[in-house]
């Protein structure tokens, strides 16, 4: 992992622009933005992906692989933290002396001087975002954006709108959220995470703490949780909205009801209106209680921006339907943190009716999952019928001795409801042959495990199915 130096001056002319692991979600939503502006944009990344196809039908010039022969005649090189220091497109354009920025930077310079709304969090900022966008957009509203997923009624994650305003989700795992010349500012949530990066819960708290000082308009807090809560009694700026469950709260959220899709009643300085989205959740009942709570600070009254937010009808990789067979669901959930794995298999269940639900659960960089361990295996146990647990996506980290799928399985209090598995074929079928007809089966995690999915659907096809109806888990 490369750590962002945000000291660089950022060139006041880009040129033509060369993205390092242009194919992940937010890099490419962000090439796509050059590409609007009109800047010739190249990239390269490790394996194809429908998004490098996508890049190249847009008018990017893509690779597959890293080489230093990639850069070209591109101007400025743009990376990713994900990427290695030996990664020799990296190296090639320093020792030419080449402009390199981080993609934060990038997009600090793509955002110019426009009014920023910068949506920070642990948890669910991507689903915030999304909310919001999608709720200006109903609204009437042209907003720039750049979203960590894509937003399913839009089929993008990033667009170039014609309005002052720009939506971005900022990324707070490495400290760059704090780049941003930041308008309204979003806080869905304070869950330590990053710790390799910030080294303790404290500093975590303390960027949250600079992030919110730092806007010019307004900071739009959770009244709930535990960690927002503590920055909140840290903030000096003058112009705090809170939102969520917390009778104080000023954008309070009641009546929740998880039965299907979520419905429930958002209330503010004494006006009510009832709410249901498209998507279930409880947790979804407070990201589209901030969303509102953003768009009255940008001027709407609390019914029509409630209204708006109803028709969000979520992002890619935020409990996503794949495919049924024989009756079995087959879902994907970027969830990659314990409170992520407990709100999305906790929304699962609302919905599944007396169907069971089977986690696949790809544990995501050795340090989270050293970390966290026995946390994943508590919320999988308690929330999910059954989890097939694979090996640790590593993400930018090297192995570590001991950290494995096992370490999380090992963890769980009865090994019944568990079953490690390395072998992605093994697990298909295994998980083929555990579901039966009205079962989720729901993979989870951050890294590539949404790849399982056809070797999950196809080996359901060609399964029968348990004879009892009743299996591992109950």
């Amino acid at each position: 992992m490369i750590t962002p130096d945000l000291s660089l001056p950022i060139p006041e002319r880009i040129g033509a622009a060369h993205f390092i692991g242009i194919g992940g979600s937010g890099m490419s939503g962000l090439a796509r933005m050059f590409l609007a502006a009109g800047i010739p944009v190249s990239g390269s990344d490790r394996a194809d992906s429908a998004a490098l196809r996508d890049l190249e039908r847009a008018g990017a010039t893509v690779y597959v692989g890293h080489d230093a022969a990639n850069l070209g005649d591109a101007d400025t090189v743009i990376h990713t933290g994900a990427i290695w220091p030996e990664n020799p497109e990296f190296v090639t354009a320093k020792d030419r002396g080449m402009p390199v920025i981080h993609r934060s930077q990038a997009l600090h310079w793509l955002i110019g001087g426009r009014r920023l709304v910068s949506v920070a969090g642990a948890h669910g900022k991507t689903t915030s975002t999304g909310m919001i966008v999608t709720a200006l957009t109903a609204l009437g509203a042209d907003p720039s954006f750049v979203n960590g997923g894509v937003i399913a009624q839009l089929g993008a994650s990033s667009g170039s709108g014609s309005d002052d305003l720009f939506v971005v989700e900022a990324d707070e795992s490495d400290g760059t959220f704090l780049l941003y010349d930041t308008s309204v500012a979003l806080i869905t949530n304070i869950d330590p995470d990053h710790l390799d990066h910030y080294g303790s819960a404290e500093a975590f708290d303390d960027a949250f703490v600079r992030f919110a000082d730092k806007a010019r308009e307004a900071v739009v807090i959770s009244s709930d949780d535990p960690g927002a809560v503590r920055v909140s009694a840290r903030l000096a700026h003058p112009n705090v909205i809170t939102f969520g469950e917390a009778e104080h709260a000023d954008v309070r959220v009641t009546d929740i009801l998880t039965d299907g899709p979520v419905s429930f009643t958002l209330t503010h300085a004494g006006v009510s209106v009832a709410a249901r989205l498209a998507v279930p959740g409880a947790h979804n009942a407070i990201n589209a209680a901030g969303a509102a709570a953003v768009l009255m600070t940008l001027g709407y009254d609390l019914e029509p921006a409630v209204r708006a937010v109803e028709g969000f009808e979520g992002t890619v990789r935020r409990f996503e339907l794949h495919g049924i067979e024989r009756g079995v669901s087959v879902f994907d959930d970027y969830a990659h943190h314990p409170t992520e794995v407990a709100a999305a298999l906790s929304a699962a269940r609302t919905v599944v009716g007396s169907g069971r639900i089977i986690a696949i659960q790809q544990p995501h960089t050795y340090s989270r999952t050293q970390l966290m361990y026995r946390e994943f295996a508590e919320v999988l146990e308690s929330l999910a019928d059954h989890t097939v647990m694979l090996d640790v996506y590593g993400a930018r980290e090297d192995p570590v001795p001991g950290v494995t799928g096992e370490l999380v399985s090992g963890a769980f209090s009865d090994p019944a409801h568990v079953h490690y598995v390395a072998d992605w074929q093994e697990a298909a079928e295994y998980t083929a042959g555990l579901a039966r007809d009205g079962d989720y089966v729901i993979t989870l995690g951050c890294g590539n495990v949404y790849q399982i999915i056809p070797q999950v659907l196809a080996a359901l096809e060609r399964t029968t199915g348990p004879a009892s109806t009743h299996g591992p888990g109950e």
